[in-house]
C-alpha cells in the first residue's frame, strides 16, 4: 500500500453564512412551482437550465434536465444527454438526487444525498461508471461522505489540540486493478484560517497487489508530486470560490441566490 499526505492552509468559510445560504436555497426550491415544464421561483422567474421532463414537480421519481428539442414527455429523460431524477424531497430531513450522464462512450451515474438540508448535517456522494462496449476494466465506482457536523466540531477545537481522531470527509474508489481511500481532516490555525490535511492510500486488489506495489514504488515520486499539485490546486480553487461569495445575510442573501438561479 502507498500512502500520500499533504496539508494546505485555506481561508475559513463562515458556518453561519453557509447554513443560512443553504436554508435559503432549499426554501426557494421548496416554494417553486412548475409551469409548462419550466420551474418557477416564488417571484415567477424561471430557474435557468432546469426543466421538468417527466413526473410531478418535487415528487419522488420526477426527472429534470434540459428539454431535448422541446420533446418533454415519456421519452424525454432517455433522450436528454444529462438528466437527473429526484429520489427524495423532504427538506427537513433528506434530499436525494441521482443523475445520469453519457459522455465519450462512458455511462456515469451520480447520486447525491444531503441530510438535514436546511442546516446541512452530511453530504453523501456515489459514482458508478462503465463503458457499455467494454469489459470489467471499464467499470469503476466511488463513494464519499462528508460529516459536516464533525467538520465544524473539528474546527471548534483549540488550535493547539491534536487533529480529530476520525476524518470528517472520507472517500473510496474501486476498480478491478486497485482501490483508493481519501480522507480530509481540518483543524483551526491561530490566525483564523484552516489547516486541512489530505491523506491518500492506494493499493492493488487480489493477485495484483504485488504488481501494484512494485509499480507504486517505482512511480512514487511522480505520483506524490501529482497528488500534492492536485491538493494545492484544490486549495487555489477554494480561495477563488470564497472570493466570489457575497457577504450578505437575510433577505439580501436570499435575493442574491434567486438571481444566481435565474441568470443565464
Amino acid at each position: 500500500m502507498a500512502r500520500f499526505e499533504h496539508t494546505v492552509t485555506v481561508a475559513a468559510l463562515d458556518r453561519r453564512w453557509f447554513e443560512e445560504a443553504a436554508g435559503h436555497a432549499v426554501d426557494l426550491f421548496d416554494a417553486s412551482r412548475e409551469q409548462d415544464g419550466a420551474i418557477l421561483l416564488p417571484d415567477g422567474r424561471p430557474i435557468h437550465g432546469l426543466r421538468l421532463l417527466k413526473g410531478r414537480h418535487l415528487q419522488s421519481g420526477a426527472w429534470y434536465g434540459e428539454d431535448p428539442e422541446g420533446k418533454a414527455g415519456e421519452d424525454a429523460p432517455e433522450a436528454a444527454p444529462e438528466a437527473a431524477v429526484l429520489r427524495e424531497w423532504r427538506p427537513s430531513r433528506t434530499v436525494e438526487v441521482e443523475s445520469r450522464v453519457a459522455e465519450e462512450g462512458m455511462s456515469l451515474r451520480v447520486g447525491v444525498r444531503l441530510r438535514e438540508p436546511r442546516t446541512p448535517k452530511a453530504l453523501e456522494v456515489s459514482l458508478d461508471g462503465h463503458n457499455p462496449q467494454g469489459g470489467s476494466l471499464y467499470r469503476f465506482s466511488g463513494r464519499a461522505r462528508a460529516d459536516l457536523h464533525a467538520w465544524w466540531a473539528a474546527l471548534d477545537r483549540p488550535s493547539s489540540a491534536p487533529p480529530a481522531a476520525r476524518a470528517p470527509v472520507v472517500g473510496t474508489a474501486k476498480h478491478r486493478l486497485g482501490k483508493a481511500r481519501l480522507t480530509v481532516t481540518p483543524r483551526p490555525a491561530e490566525d483564523g484560517t484552516w489547516r486541512v490535511s489530505v491523506v491518500l492510500s492506494v493499493r492493488g486488489r487480489w493477485l495484483l497487489r504485488p504488481v501494484a506495489a512494485v509499480g507504486l514504488l517505482l512511480a512514487r515520486r511522480p505520483v506524490e508530486r501529482g497528488f500534492r499539485e492536485g491538493v494545492d490546486g484544490a486549495a487555489e480553487e477554494w480561495a477563488e470560490l470564497l472570493a466570489e461569495l457575497p457577504s450578505l445575510h437575510g433577505e439580501a442573501l436570499r435575493a442574491e441566490i434567486a438571481d444566481a438561479l435565474t441568470t443565464p
